[in-house]
């Protein structure tokens, strides 16, 4: 995102900072983009809010239950293939 030269703003008496457009053009910021806010030692960071929360592996393990003997890695192949082919010849 290389800006040419340095953009400046004014904060306003509501404590809102319009971004240059420029800057918005280039990040693909549109009105309702929500952003994080950060202070940082070389002053405000800001970026775009996760679409989704950030997720552990804890939280999603195990989460679909399986009740069966284990399968092989083949097997796995072999599952992952077939449903790629049915999606696909539903395009």
């Amino acid at each position: 995102m290389p800006i040419p030269e340095p953009l400046t703003t004014t904060l306003s008496t509501k404590g809102q900072v319009i971004l240059p457009k420029p800057i918005r053009q280039a990040l693909r910021w549109v009105a309702g983009t929500r952003l994080v806010v950060e202070s940082t030692p070389d002053g405000v960071l800001l970026k775009p809010e996760p679409a989704f929360p950030e997720t552990r592996p804890e939280d999603v393990f195990a989460s679909l239950a399986y009740d069966g003997p284990p399968k092989s890695l083949r097997e796995m192949e072999a599952g992952v293939l077939a449903e790629a082919r049915r999606r696909h010849e539903g395009d």
